[in-house]
Parts: structure tokens; C-alpha cells; sequence
């Protein structure tokens, strides 16, 4: 594996996912996500748009596309496909690969007027940014994902991920040998987040806030980089 420094791959997947920002910011621009298109539509496009726009070829994880009902639900979950409604909320998850460096962001969108809807879609980056300000490096795992959930309860959301995040990196990463719980924002993750990967290098990770309304009949995902 190359030898970079710790300084240079950080910038290398900031750039990686300063593109795949830009490439949501070409879905809103292209209106791919709006009532009576299903998710399976809406991804198909999204995946067209990244080819034919931004050349992307590879994703280090399928786009995921939940409306309605399916945002309670989490990437390893496979509900039946929906058609959005108009009052749904709708998020997308992308994984592209710029080069060898993996982005992963995702975004939500409250397609309808509903008050409740669109506070939630609010509340996802202030609840990110609220657990970001307080995470630090030598927290563990557990310890960050029971922040996470603290954040979401403090909002008046429940927190709705398995996981608040995992490594991201070169890809593949998801072949990394070792414990994959060491790997994501867990119960389950003892380590300190600053603790190396398997090659002795400092660790990058992505922070996911999942955030369900009280009811847990709809929600809202929203991840990014953490930065510290």
C-alpha cells in the first residue's frame, strides 16, 4: 500500500468529497428527487448523472434511496420499493470513488410543505454538528455512537442508526482484514477512534446522524467527513 502522510490523505478524501457534494448539488439542480418517481428511478438517474457528468464509474457502496416509510430503515435493510408521496421525506446516500479515494455523503429532502418534515431535514446537520463539536479522538466507538444518540434525544429525535458512522479511506477499505466493529461508530467499538487501522495508520471516519421523529414512522439521514 502507498505510504502517504497522515496530512495528505485527509486532503485527499476532503477533495473526494468536495466532488461528491457537487454532485448532489447536481440531482437538486436536475429535480431527480420529487413525488410519484420511485426509489429505483431515482437512483438509476443519480447513477446516469455521476457517469455521464462527473465520470464516476466505481461506488464503494450502492446509491441508497429511501422514501416515506423506508427512511426508518438502514442501508443493510431492504425494504419493498416505494414510490415517494408528496409529503414524503426522501434520503440519499452516495458512496463514489474519485481516484482511489472513497466519499461518502448522504442528504435528505422533505419534498412536501409539512412543517415536521422540513424541521427534521433541519435538525440532521445542526444534531451532526452538535456531535461533532463535542467528539474527540480518543473517544471510543461506543462512546461517540451514545453521544450520537444523546444529540438526538436532546433534539426531540430518537437516533435510528445501528451505527453512527464508520472508517472511510483508500478503496477498498471494506476488505480490510480485522475486527469490522473496530471499523464504525458502534456499541460494539471499544477502541479509541485515534487507535491505527491495520497498517499502522491513523484512522478517517464518516459521521452519520439517523434521526427518526418520535412516532419512528418516518426520519432522516446526513453524513459527512468528521473533521476535528
Amino acid at each position: 500500500m502507498e505510504s502517504l502522510t497522515n496530512d495528505a490523505r485527509l486532503a485527499a478524501l476532503i477533495e473526494a468529497e468536495d466532488k461528491a457534494l457537487t454532485l448532489f448539488d447536481a440531482i437538486e439542480a436536475a429535480s431527480i428527487i420529487a413525488p410519484g418517481r420511485s426509489e429505483a428511478e431515482v437512483d438509476g438517474d443519480i447513477a446516469a448523472l455521476a457517469l455521464e457528468t462527473f465520470g464516476i464509474e466505481r461506488h464503494w457502496h450502492q446509491c441508497n434511496v429511501r422514501a416515506g416509510a423506508n427512511t426508518v430503515t438502514t442501508f443493510h435493510d431492504t425494504p419493498p420499493l416505494r414510490v415517494i408521496a408528496p409529503e414524503d421525506t426522501v434520503y440519499v446516500d452516495l458512496g463514489p470513488v474519485f481516484a482511489e479515494w472513497e466519499a461518502d455523503v448522504g442528504r435528505t429532502y422533505a419534498v412536501g410543505e409539512s412543517a415536521a418534515k422540513h424541521a427534521l431535514v433541519g435538525a440532521l446537520e445542526t444534531v451532526f454538528e452538535a456531535v461533532r463539536a463535542e467528539a474527540r479522538p480518543d473517544m471510543t466507538g461506543a462512546a461517540l455512537y451514545a453521544l450520537a444518540c444523546r444529540m438526538a434525544e436532546a433534539h426531540g429525535y430518537v437516533f435510528g442508526g445501528a451505527i453512527a458512522g464508520h472508517v472511510v479511506a483508500e478503496f477498498p477499505h471494506a476488505v480490510w482484514p480485522g475486527d469490522k466493529d473496530q471499523q464504525r461508530i458502534s456499541p460494539n467499538n471499544r477502541t479509541r477512534l485515534s487507535d491505527p487501522d491495520p497498517f499502522g495508520r491513523p484512522r478517517h471516519w464518516i459521521l452519520e446522524i439517523h434521526l427518526l421523529e418520535p412516532g419512528r414512522t418516518w426520519g432522516g439521514f446526513y453524513e459527512r467527513l468528521l473533521r476535528w
